[in-house]
C-alpha cells in the first residue's frame, strides 16, 4: 500500500521549502513505502498586489519583525537550506509576490501527474522549480511569462500553460482547496498530512518525519 502525503504549502513559504527537503531526505530511508505527495494550496498573502511587496516591510508590518531580526531569519534559513541540499539566495530587494496563478499550474500539473505519459512527480518537480525559481534566482514567480517558462523547464506544455493562466482554469479548484483546509483548521504552512490522518505542522527536522512515517507503516503493517 502506497503511503500518501498531502503537502499544504505556498510558494512564497521558506519553511514549506525546508520542510519538504527535510521530508524528502527522511523518505530515503523508506524506499519500501512507495510514497505519493500531493501539493495543496495556501496563500500567505492572498490580498497581495500584483506589483508585491518589499520582503522586509512586509514582515515588519505583518509580524512586526525588525530588520536584525529578519536578517538574523534569513542566515537560518540559509544555513538549515544547505544542510538539506536547498539553496536560499536572500538579498534586500527580495519581494514577496501573489501566488494565486503559481497555485493554479501547479494543481494543473497535479491532475496530469494522473495521465498516463507524465511522470508521477511531475506537480513535486513544478514545485521545487517554482521554489527554486523564486527563493534561489530571484525569478518573480507572479508574472505569467515566467511561470510559463518555469512550465516548461519541467516538460509541461507552454501553449496550455499559457492557456490556464489566460482562463485561469484552475481558479475554482485552487479557492475551493483553500477553503477546505482553512475549514479544518489550517492557518499556517507547511502542513503535512500522512495518510489523511496525521498532520505535521512546519518545517520539522529530518526526524521528526521518520518517526511519524515510521508510526504510519507500523499502523498498517498491522
Amino acid at each position: 500500500m502506497a503511503l500518501q502525503i498531502d503537502i499544504i504549502s505556498d510558494v512564497m513559504c521558506p519553511w514549506c521549502a525546508i520542510g519538504y527537503s527535510a521530508l524528502k531526505q527522511a523518505a530515503q530511508s523508506f524506499p519500501e513505502a512507495g510514497i505519493q505527495i500531493r501539493w495543496h494550496p495556501f496563500e500567505l498573502n492572498p490580498n497581495m498586489p500584483a506589483e508585491g511587496q518589499n520582503l522586509s516591510e512586509h514582515l515588519a508590518e505583518k509580524y512586526g519583525s525588525t530588520e536584525e531580526e529578519s536578517r538574523a531569519n534569513r542566515e537560518r534559513l540559509s544555513q538549515l537550506g544547505n544542510e538539506l541540499g536547498f539553496e536560499f539566495n536572500h538579498h534586500d530587494q527580495q519581494r514577496i509576490v501573489n501566488t494565486f496563478n503559481a497555485h493554479q499550474l501547479l494543481t494543473w500539473a497535479g491532475e496530469l501527474q494522473e495521465s498516463p505519459g507524465y511522470a508521477d512527480d511531475l506537480q513535486t518537480q513544478l514545485k521545487m522549480a517554482l521554489f527554486t525559481a523564486y527563493f534561489r534566482d530571484g525569478v518573480d514567480v507572479s508574472v505569467g511569462e515566467n511561470l510559463v517558462d518555469i512550465a516548461v523547464s519541467v516538460g509541461l506544455s507552454a501553449q496550455d500553460a499559457q492557456q490556464v493562466l489566460a482562463q485561469q482554469t484552475y481558479a475554482g479548484a485552487v479557492r475551493a482547496e483553500q477553503q477546505q483546509f482553512q475549514q479544518m483548521g489550517i492557518s499556517s504552512v507547511p502542513g503535512v498530512i500522512l495518510a489523511n490522518k496525521y498532520l505535521v505542522s512546519g518545517g520539522q527536522p529530518v526526524d521528526v518525519f521518520k518517526r511519524a512515517i515510521q508510526q504510519v507503516l507500523d499502523e498498517q503493517a498491522a
